[in-house]
Order: structure tokens, then C-alpha cells, then sequence
């Protein structure tokens, strides 16, 4: 029996992408008895989960992560090995750049398995993590650290036996860079729940508080820069200043800038929190009954949170590169805030409120998400990997 493994440092409890696409993965693979799925989850304690006839989620023992973060970072080699060594998987499938790579790499060497390893771009990490943070630092530290964070990459990532990712801009970017054997498999959407039929009327009439020409804002992502909190929280009160009623802003999530949300809450009457949202319903409900949503990171490899925004109908104000901007260009769903500034959001939203094509939008949105699914991506990889 063909086995695959996951093996994913970015997995988190609370976390959006790349959590979304471990449980779908394993909703697809409890319809696959004739493939054995292992996910490899970081947990406080040990124990295997059979969720599938051969579908398993091994828990493992990974301490956490330093400070406000969930995420726990496998680093050692020890704690791996014997899961591996006992299931001999065909694949393993490599999911973050820290440590997992070198580690999984390790073990299937060390062990001689017959596994072949593959890596997944979740993360555009040597310009998301290392170019960005290092932004601004003098002596060009930001060119080098990325060029030190490629290197590690090619050295790591080439000697697998293929890399997927799901962005042909990124994937453009990574074989600039010396990237090799990359395939592009775009990630899927829940079309069924994710759908225009899940506006609520009463919602809509709640947030927009008696004012039907209310703009309704929502964005449901991680509260930190990195997703375009603090543009959004920046812009607000020129948005209020220029338009005929404040907006209802809508935030969903958690992260490290979560007081700053709490304190929008408190200085403006229509800025409204839900804390993390976990149910696809309510969810669903908020994409398709909010006016406007928002895609404002430059460093998504897919974005699977504005595709199921798009799928709903909702159309987006996406940032100026990465998978966010190569979905509106597709879609034409919305617009590109080629000025990342909360000056020119605000122009971007004013725009859209006086836009009379809102409705044609909405429609472009679900036609484009509409051919992307679940299925056809898990289709892909797993032909991949058996070819």
C-alpha cells in the first residue's frame, strides 16, 4: 500500500493556510482507503489518532514555540525517527523550511528509507521572513540574509525529489533563484460551503446599523504586520472622514497585535472582533455578507483565506505582489494596492464604495474560485508522487 507522510513545522491549532490545508488533506484521504495518510501533527503529549481506514494523525511531543505563538518546532531528529522508520513511507512531504527539511532529509539517509522527499512552498520564507524583517537595517543586510536564506533553500530543497508550490509568480521568483524541479499545484476551496447563498440578511442589517449605504469590511486574518493589520487600523479613521457613514469593520483572528484590535474596538463604534473564528459556517457567512474583504500580505504563496473570500462572492483589495495579486489579476475581482500606504487603502476603499460595478465583482469572484477544488489539487500531488 502506497504511504504518505506530512511533516509540517507551520502546523498550528489556531492557525489559517496551512491548517486549512492539513484538514483537507485529511478529509480527501478518509475517502482513499487504498493510501495510507499519516500527518504528522506537534502536540503537548504523544498518542496516534485514526481518523480515515488508513488515515492517522501521529501526535507527537514538540514543545512550544517561544512567546505568543502556538506553532511547535520539531528540531530534533530523535523524536521523528522511529515514526518514520516504523511506517517506511513511499513519500514524505515537507512542509515548512525550518529545521523539518534538514531533519527529514537526515533520517531517510541515515536510515536508508526508500521514501522520496518532497518539499511544499507554503512560505516564500527568504523574501517574506528574511528580506522583510530585515527591511530597513543598514549595511544591505536585508539583500544578504536573503541571499544566505536562497542558499539554504537550494542546498536543502535541491536535493529532494521535487518541490511544489502554488503560485506561478512565485514559482517564477523561486527558479530565478536557482530553484529546481518545481511543480505547480494551486490549493483548493471549499465551493459547497464558501458560497454567495450564505449571506444573512439580519447580519448584513445588524452591521450596517439602519445606514443600507454602510460599507461592510471583513478581514479574517492574523493580526500581525505581516498580513496588513496595522494598514487597515492606520487607514480606518480616513476611511470614516471620507465616506458618508464609517464603515463596519469586521476582524476575525488572533496573533501578536490581538490589543490593538481590542483597542480599535473601544475607540470606534463600528469596529467589531470575533476572536478566532473556527467553524466554516460562520465563517462562510461573514465572507458572503461583507461589502469588501482584504488580502493586503505581498508574500502569500497561495492565500487561501482571500480564495475562500473570492469563492463567497466577496471581492478583495489585494497587495501588490505574491499569490494575492496574481489572483486578482486572474479573477479581476477586485483591486491592487499598488501604493501600500494607508493613504492610498483609504483611496482603494472610497473607490470601491462609489464603484457601480460591485455586483459584476461579486460575480467574477465565484467564477474564478469556482475552478479551483480540493480534489483536483490532491489529484495532482498524489499523481506526482506515484509517477
Amino acid at each position: 500500500m502506497f504511504c504518505l507522510v506530512d511533516c509540517n513545522n507551520f502546523w498550528s491549532p489556531s492557525g489559517g493556510g496551512v491548517r486549512r490545508y492539513h484538514l483537507e488533506k485529511l478529509k480527501y484521504y478518509k475517502q482513499r482507503p487504498e493510501i495510507r495518510y499519516v500527518f504528522v501533527m506537534h502536540d503537548e503529549r504523544t498518542y496516534t489518532e485514526q481518523v480515515g481506514e488508513n488515515t492517522f494523525v501521529e501526535h507527537l511531543k514538540v514543545p512550544k514555540v517561544m512567546g505568543n505563538w502556538e506553532y511547535r518546532y520539531l528540531i530534533r531528529a530523535s523524536v521523528l525517527a522511529p515514526l518514520l522508520v516504523k511506517l517506511d513511507p513511499d513519500v514524505i512531504e515537507v512542509g515548512s523550511p525550518y529545521f523539518m527539511p534538514k531533519v527529514v532529509n537526515a533520517i531517510v539517509k541515515k536510515y536508508t528509507l526508500k521514501a522520496k522527499v518532497f518539499g511544499f512552498w507554503h512560505a516564500d520564507f527568504p523574501v517574506t521572513y528574511v528580506r522583510r524583517f530585515l527591511g530597513g537595517w543598514p549595511f544591505g543586510l536585508a539583500s544578504k540574509g536573503e541571499s544566505i536564506a536562497w542558499r539554504h533553500a537550494r542546498n536543502h530543497y535541491n536535493t529532494m525529489s521535487g518541490v511544489l508550490a502554488s503560485s506561478q509568480l512565485i514559482i517564477r521568483r523561486m527558479q530565478r533563484h536557482g530553484m529546481q524541479r518545481v511543480h505547480f499545484v494551486p490549493l483548493g476551496v471549499d465551493q459547497i460551503n464558501f458560497h454567495p447563498e450564505r449571506r444573512d440578511p439580519q447580519l448584513v442589517s445588524d452591521l450596517k446599523a439602519g445606514e443600507s449605504e454602510r460599507l461592510v469590511l471583513f478581514f479574517p486574518h492574523r493580526f500581525c504586520h505581516e498580513k496588513g493589520l496595522s494598514l487597515l487600523l492606520a487607514a480606518y479613521p480616513m476611511i470614516c472622514q471620507q465616506l458618508a457613514h464609517a464603515p463596519a469593520l469586521v476582524l476575525a483572528g488572533m496573533g501578536p497585535d490581538l490589543m490593538r484590535v481590542k483597542q480599535a474596538t473601544q475607540d470606534y463604534t463600528h469596529v467589531h472582533y470575533l476572536g478566532f473564528v473556527d467553524g466554516v459556517e460562520q465563517m462562510a457567512t461573514y465572507y458572503a455578507s461583507a461589502d469588501l474583504g482584504f488580502a493586503l500580505s505581498a508574500w502569500e504563496t497561495f492565500g487561501l483565506s482571500l480564495v475562500e473570500a473570492l469563492s463567497a462572492g466577496l471581492p478583495l483589495i489585494a497587495a501588490n505582489d505574491g499569490a494575492a495579486k496574481e489572483h486578482i489579476e486572474k479573477s479581476g475581482a477586485g483591486y491592487i494596492l499598488e501604493n501600500l500606504t494607508p493613504e492610498g487603502l483609504c483611496d482603494k476603499i472610497v473607490t470601491f464604495a462609489k464603484d457601480l460595478n460591485k455586483d459584476i465583482m461579486k460575480l467574477k469572484a465565484r467564477q474564478y474560485a469556482a475552478q479551483l477544488s480540493w480534489d483536483n489539487c490532491f489529484d495532482t500531488q498524489l499523481r506526482l508522487y506515484q509517477s
